[in-house]
């Protein structure tokens, strides 16, 4: 939509709204791609043609400052005082209505459950803030989403506020190996916060998966070492509409039985599932990814498969750290093919998050990380 304005030509205002609508507006202001102060512009111009707003809660309000068009600002003082409406009043019914009339974007449901592999073999890149974030915004978009901790570290689990499945309990790695009972339905827990409104799934770590490479390397059935995550969690297929994998940082058969559930099949487009690679803006990552692409060529070769690369994911960005990191960024956004799904900054509140032991969507809705996490879900669902 043309702007009915000079975008460049904008004065600054300043008012005092609530933290709730404030942090309401970049939210979704975030999720539309809109500038927050075109949506602020577009909500005055309807509040100044509307007859009915209705009155917002006002109180508690602290500093917000915005850019409106040069004159708009006074025009819409003018409207507020003619109305009897004070100036904070006003505004905030303005946000409100474009709020209203803005709905936040809805997903449209895949046909079949899409599966997001998020791996790299070096640890400490942030394969489960990702995998975590990932998740959250497709949730927070309308999906039912399930997020497997595949890691028996279990950072994942950790971070949305769960503990390990006990070490004698029914588990993941039980399932693939034929050692528990039951449907591996029972092992998921709801990640039960308004944001996600039921429809956000863990499937808990176990310390047992340290036992999976081994166990897997011993079966007598050769083709149970790749497919046996993909069985083991196949009911779970029907249940959601995407499932985001969080990986151990390893290249051993459990790696193997991740590649074989991202593989592309038939009657899949290509682009459906597949692996999301986190890196970082330094040279290690690049080494690692070196050893991940060894083996993902090794699966393809040997099984006749094809493996998607779906993208790399920056982490944990910072261009203060100089020469490194920018160049480093330039090589991996150089590769072209995979590209380069979204740089997600090195700022404090993904730690916070963590040590609160909530989702980063739920905890700081407005922050540039969390922003970041749902231009990676736009990038892999447009």
């Amino acid at each position: 939509m043309t702007a009915p304005y000079d975008p460049s030509d904008r004065e600054k205002v300043v008012a005092k709204l609530p933290l709730a609508l404030r942090q309401e507006l970049k939210v979704r202001a975030a999720q539309l791609s809109v500038d927050i102060q075109d949506a602020v512009t577009e909500g005055i111009h309807a509040w100044r043609q509307s007859t009915d707003a209705t009155p917002v809660d006002t109180s508690g309000g602290s500093s917000f400052a915005t850019y409106l068009p040069a004159g708009l600002y006074d025009e819409f003082k003018q409207d507020c005082k003619s109305r009897s409406v004070a100036y904070n009043q006003g505004l905030a019914q303005s946000i409100r209505l474009w709020l209203d009339t803005h709905s936040m974007p809805k997903l449209v449901r895949p046909a079949q459950c899409r599966r997001f592999v998020v791996c790299n073999q070096k640890g400490g890149v942030g394969k489960s803030a990702v995998s975590a974030g990932l998740a959250e915004s497709l949730a927070e978009a309308g999906a039912r989403v399930c997020v497997i901790d595949f890691d028996p570290q279990g950072h994942l689990t950790k971070h949305l506020g769960q503990e390990h499945l006990g070490i004698k309990e029914a588990s993941l790695a039980k399932y693939m190996l034929g050692e528990a009972d039951g449907s591996v339905r029972d092992l998921l827990i709801p990640i039960e916060y308004d944001a996600f409104m039921g429809r956000l799934f863990l499937l808990p770590a176990c310390k047992d998966a340290f036992l999976l490479d081994a166990k897997l390397a011993t079966t007598r059935n050769v083709r149970v070492k790749e497919t046996a995550l993909e069985k083991a969690v196949e009911e779970l297929e029907k249940d959601f509409d995407y499932i985001v994998l969080d990986c151990p940082p390893s290249l051993g058969y459990t790696m193997d039985t991740a590649l074989y559930f991202a593989r592309t099949r038939d009657g899949e487009d290509a682009q459906a599932s597949g692996l999301v690679i986190v890196v970082q803006a330094e040279d290690t990552s690049a080494d690692a990814y070196d050893l991940l692409l060894e083996q993902i060529e090794d699966i393809e070769d040997d099984l006749d498969v094809q493996v998607t690369q779906l993208g790399f994911v920056v982490n944990l960005y910072d261009a203060r750290k100089g020469f490194i990191a920018t160049s480093s960024l330039d090589s991996w956004q150089e590769f072209g093919d995979p590209p380069v799904l979204a740089v997600i900054p090195d700022v404090k509140e993904q730690r916070e998050a963590v040590r609160l032991k909530r989702p980063l969507l739920e905890y700081a809705p407005d922050c540039e990380q969390a922003m970041a996490m749902r231009n990676l879900k736009k990038a892999l669902t447009k």
